[in-house]
């Protein structure tokens, strides 16, 4: 799932929390959810700045 889609879907997943009108277990599932998908967003975002950092000190080096 691509960077924009994950935090689509926890966009979505935070509205539906936020509504209420869940079962305890429809909730807990969807925070579970939610959590995975905000994990492997900080990774991506994580991965992202260290690939930033990286052409910054190339740059720096070739001038």
């Amino acid at each position: 799932m691509k960077f924009e889609e994950s935090m689509q879907a926890l966009s979505e997943i935070t509205a539906k929390l936020e509504q209420g009108g869940l079962s305890l277990e429809e909730s807990v599932a969807l925070y579970a959810e939610g959590v995975k998908l905000a994990a492997s967003c900080r990774q991506e975002l994580d991965q992202a700045a260290l690939t930033v950092s990286g052409l910054k000190q190339t740059e720096q080096t070739e001038s």
